[in-house]
């Protein structure tokens, strides 16, 4: 077992409730976060604790089906999710933190756990995440920007 570990922060022209609304609903990552066709909540209710969904991405080359779980919610300002199962599993969150009244930061943090043969790719596993995360918050500015 290997650990991908990864923190981003952007700063956004946007209201940090804006931004959190829409990057805590997971249902909205297909329009930002290029690789992912899909998410759907398995979960009836409003968001928060326990929320779960079922996301089919593509990712270095493969598809994948997954799930998480949001463990952590404090509504306007965090989520963190886990996805228990699968090649790759750890926790993942947003927090976003207002700057101004217009204004937030986004921080995005990744801490996961890779296991079997993926393990010895995490350096490249770790450009790929990189180069992906940087195209999205380019999108996600673009959306919350721009709208």
């Amino acid at each position: 077992m290997r650990r991908l570990q990864l923190e981003t922060r952007t700063e956004l022209m946007a209201p940090a409730s804006k931004v959190f609304d829409f990057v805590s609903d997971h249902t909205n990552a297909p329009r930002w976060q290029s690789g992912i066709d899909e998410v759907r909540r398995i979960t009836p209710g409003p968001i928060g604790v326990g929320t779960e969904h079922e996301l089919t991405r593509r990712f270095a080359g493969m598809k994948v089906t997954a799930r998480n779980r949001f463990i952590a919610y404090d509504p306007g300002r965090f989520v963190a999710f886990e996805i228990p199962s699968g090649r790759m599993t750890g926790v993942a969150s947003y927090l976003v933190e207002p700057t101004g009244p217009d204004t937030c930061r986004l921080v995005s943090t990744v801490d996961f756990q890779v296991t079997g043969l993926a393990r010895y790719a995490v350096p490249l596993l770790t450009v790929i995440f990189k180069r992906d995360d940087k195209k999205a918050l380019a999108t996600l500015k673009i959306l919350m920007e721009h709208s």
